[in-house]
């Protein structure tokens, strides 16, 4: 529903009473795009300032408020919105609401505050600098767009951000931030009249004069491919081709997103089949249709070694312009549109999820009638359609290439990357176009049903004859189902001659089945609106899907034959072993990563825990089908798995298949083998381990050996770190808000089925890294000299209880919890036990905790820095 206040103010809502949460987002319709000249990353600042006081609330005070109330607050900025977001239990309702609307409506923009924010801007600039994919990303958009202000990035330069004075913020603020260019969406368990007449009373905007638009520049057609090329101290490769695309609410954006979805969307897509699976060109291959609210860009990203980019890219290209010269066929035209299709339903699965996608229409799209305008062109779409937008939409002269490549003497240059395009672009106009088909109307498709009955059941658990153990919860407020296969095992199972085994096996749980392929597999499960994955962890193994609830039977059945009947074909066990290598050999692209398994590395001595979930050298050299076979037959049969299905489903309809299903399996090698790793030895002296890269951040953990799952002292853990993290936490609170040292800390306990470990974790410019370590060492002294405050320990379990309800909106959330707290021996029921295990948790529980885990004497650090940096 939509309804204009008085003041100017629109305000969304949409009832949903599936959990008892509520989003609500502020859409200010202002971007980095609307910057002028002299303002670069200065909507991006806005969106930091804002969470930074008002005359009612100090500086921290917004976040500590939301956390209090159970939630979560953050903000983005993009080109063209800058939204300001809080998830609440819905008896907070109007709470959140004023936190939003005083936050809006009257921020401080105190100069001592404003001072520190832009330290912490910068710190996130420097941030950005270590991360392949935004390098990338800046460096391609300043090639597509060289007059629009989308070639500019959102966050600004260092230089620019360091230039703000407060007088030209409060200028811009007042220029967009008023009532008529803001948009309220609210979406969640609550009366709909009542969060109008809330946003009437408490967002209460400055009058202001009428807004004149800007017209944005154009971006002009360019005169022919172009290419940028940057070197950078990475170990892969990192390359984007792009073509102008539409805009969003342009007629043209349905065909190109379904496009894309051929080209490149999952396992079945051209790209993937044509350069990862048959002919191991690349490690990742994707696209996408980028379409904001002026025209965007068609992308095609591609992750390699540099020795495979010349034959990468040509094929890239080829199957690109594949979509100007010839139809796709109906069938993958059906995929597409039923991933788009199931896409809407998915999206409802969270209030936020929804809030989003509402927000996005009526503030990029001409308002929220559009996704029914959308899905008329996407039922309206054909072979010959999507072959002439292609025609028009993807133009071998205005192709854009960025490479991000590692240093050193490869051979390529631009030259060499211009060729590409410029030969790509004359062998598409010499290549033969097949004939056109006779224009047809759109085949039929049945409608994805959005909507569930809201029906919900209590938990069903059941010891099949076999010995696994089934776990069904029927809830159908939207019409999907998530399921789980989950065993003991994982990293915890592994030793140095097994090592990176489990995350093998995950990559290749959905590559072949006894019966189906690799691409049989990924397209079925397309046509039923999902997908499937392995995934191995620190304590298990397992798979999972989520699909559209009316494929209930062909879905329960092709999963019980990825459980129970894998298959190593040989030259899917080579290409997946390769691949692992190859993001074993690249790990040092993301710093942070290495920076954990460095601490690992230092905290176990012993332990699989320390072990590299990728493996090593010698272990993955040692894999064959053979072995993978007997593993994960010994480890992994079917009588050993704990299986959840929760969703828009019948409990005793899924009981009824699961039965037929797992008696015609017959029992493979008796029961699952079951690890027993060696105990850790206890740390009896501080740790400390060193590794040097040439990054713009230092990148520090800080940690002690932690807790067991089945460990009641757990809980008092989880509300300690609460109390340090978020961001009205102590780590946060002192270290950013105040002292501006970083953009990325934060603190957190990591459990195990053998003991975890607590730990802080920074990101900082080198030269802080001292005073960061010194910051961190004194709030964890403060934890263990004094217990924490009444009003923080309310704040801490009260946030721990909301964000859990949070994150248990999905049914894939509730599907993996249900097996993994049944597999762990915690009990299905661990889950709903949780809010009053956490609310129990008392002030001397949380300093005994403190003086027990956080003892200097087992303090373990991990520090990735470059070399001239010291502790």
């Amino acid at each position: 529903m939509r309804t204009r206040l008085p003041s100017g103010l629109t305000v969304i809502t949409e009832e949903n009473h599936a959990a008892p949460v509520a989003a609500l987002q502020v859409w200010v319709k202002v971007g980095s795009a609307d910057e002028r000249p002299d303002e670069a990353g200065l909507a991006h600042l806005h969106e930091h300032m804002l969470f930074k006081g008002t005359p009612r609330r100090a500086p921290g005070q917004i976040a500590r408020e939301i956390e209090g109330a159970g939630g979560e607050i953050n903000a983005w900025t993009s080109f063209d919105q800058t939204v300001y977001h809080v998830v609440v239990a819905s008896r907070f309702l109007e709470q959140g609401l004023d936190v939003l609307g005083d936050a809006l409506t009257s921020a401080s923009f105190d100069p001592d505050e404003l001072a520190r924010e832009i330290e912490v801007v910068c710190e996130e600039i420097k941030r950005s600098e270590d991360s392949p994919s935004r390098k990338l990303s800046k460096a391609l958009f300043a090639a597509a767009f060289q007059k629009h202000p989308y070639g500019r990035p959102v966050i600004g330069t260092e230089q620019s951000v360091r230039s703000f004075r407060r007088d030209g913020i409060l200028q811009f603020y007042r220029r967009h931030y008023r009532a008529d260019n803001c948009t309220l969406v609210a979406v969640g368990d609550f009366e709909p009249a009542r969060v109008v007449a809330l946003a009437e009373k408490l967002f209460r905007f400055a009058a202001a004069p009428a807004l004149l638009p800007e017209v944005r520049q154009g971006e002009p057609p360019r005169a022919g491919p172009q290419a940028r090329l940057l070197r950078s101290d990475v170990r892969e490769g990192y390359l984007t081709l792009a073509w102008p695309a539409p805009s969003l609410a342009d007629p043209d954006a349905p065909a190109m997103d379904a496009l894309s979805i051929v080209l490149g969307h999952g396992e079945a897509s051209r790209l993937y089949r044509a350069l990862k699976r048959d002919r191991l060109l690349c490690t990742e291959a994707h696209a996408s249709c980028y379409t904001p609210n002026d025209p965007g860009l068609t992308l095609v990203g591609l992750t390699l070694q540099p020795k495979t980019l010349r034959e990468a890219v040509a094929e890239a290209l080829r199957q690109t312009y594949r979509l100007r010269s010839e139809e796709v066929s109906e069938e993958e035209l059906l995929l597409a549109c039923s991933l788009l299709e199931s896409d809407a339903v998915y999206q409802r699965e969270t209030v936020q999820g929804q809030a989003r996608k509402l927000g996005s229409f009526e503030t990029g799209a001409g308002g929220l009638e559009f996704e029914e305008e959308y899905f008329r062109r996407v039922a309206a779409l054909t072979p010959q359609k999507l072959r002439a937008v292609a025609e028009r939409r993807i133009d071998p002269r205005q192709v854009v290439l960025a490479a991000l490549l590692p240093e050193g003497q490869d051979g390529i240059d631009v030259d060499v990357l211009q060729k590409l395009l410029t030969d790509a672009a004359e062998a598409e106009r010499n290549r033969p176009r097949a004939p056109r088909s006779p224009a047809q109307a759109a085949a039929p498709r049945v409608s994805v049903r959005v909507a569930g009955s809201g029906k919900t059941s209590p938990i069903v658990r059941e010891v099949l004859p076999n010995g696994a153990v089934l776990i069904v919860k029927e809830e159908r407020a939207v019409p999907l189902l998530a399921m789980r296969a989950v065993w003991p095992g994982g990293q915890r199972a592994e030793d140095e001659s097994s090592a990176g085994i489990n995350t093998l096996l995950s990559r290749l749980a959905t590559t072949a089945t006894a019966r189906r392929t690799a691409e049989q597999i990924a397209r079925e499960m397309e046509a039923m609106g999902g997908g499937c994955s392995g995934n191995s962890g620190r304590n298990s193994f397992g798979l999972r899907a989520e699909l559209l609830s009316k494929h209930l039977a062909n879905g329960l059945s092709l999963f019980h034959e990825l459980l129970a009947a894998p298959a190593f074909d040989a030259q899917e066990v080579a290409r997946e072993t390769e691949l692992q290598k190859q993001e074993l050999a690249t790990r040092d692209d993301d710093p942070s990563g290495v920076a954990f398994q460095l601490f690992q590395e230092t905290l176990y001595q012993r332990h699989p825990y320390r072990l590299d979930v990728l493996g090593n050298a010698g272990s993955l050299a040692a894999v064959t089908g053979e072995r993978l076979a007997a593993y994960r037959a010994r480890h992994y049969p079917p009588a050993g798995a704990v299986l959840s299905v929760v969703g828009d489903v019948d409990p005793a309809e899924v009981r009824e298949r699961v039965l037929a299903l797992f008696n015609s399996t017959p029992t493979q090698g008796g029961p699952a083998e079951r690890p027993s790793p060696a105990p850790e030895p206890r740390v009896t002296a501080p740790r400390r381990a060193v590794r040097r890269l040439e990054k713009a951040q230092a990148h520090l953990v800080l940690g002690f050996p932690g807790l067991r799952l089945d460990d009641d002292k757990r809980f008092a853990l989880e509300v300690l770190s609460a109390v340090l993290s978020g961001q009205g936490g102590r780590l946060f609170v002192e270290l950013r808000d105040k002292k501006s040292l970083a953009y990325t800390v934060t603190s957190f306990s990591i459990e195990g089925v053998d003991p975890g470990y607590f730990a802080v974790y920074i990101a900082c410019s080198p030269h802080k890294l001292r005073e960061a370590a010194a910051g961190i060492r004194a709030e964890l002294d403060q934890l263990r000299q004094a217990a924490p405050t009444a009003v923080e320990l309310d704040r801490a379990r009260t946030h721990l209880v909301g964000t859990h309800a949070i994150g248990l909106q999905r049914n894939g959330a509730r599907a993996a919890v249900y097996a993994f707290d049944e597999c762990y021996g915690l009990g299905v029921d661990a889950s709903a036990r949780y809010p009053e295990r956490i609310a129990a948790v008392g002030a001397e529980e949380v300093l005994a905790c403190a003086r027990t885990i956080l003892d200097a004497n087992q303090e373990v650090v991990a520090l990735v820095a470059p070399a001239a940096v010291e502790l």
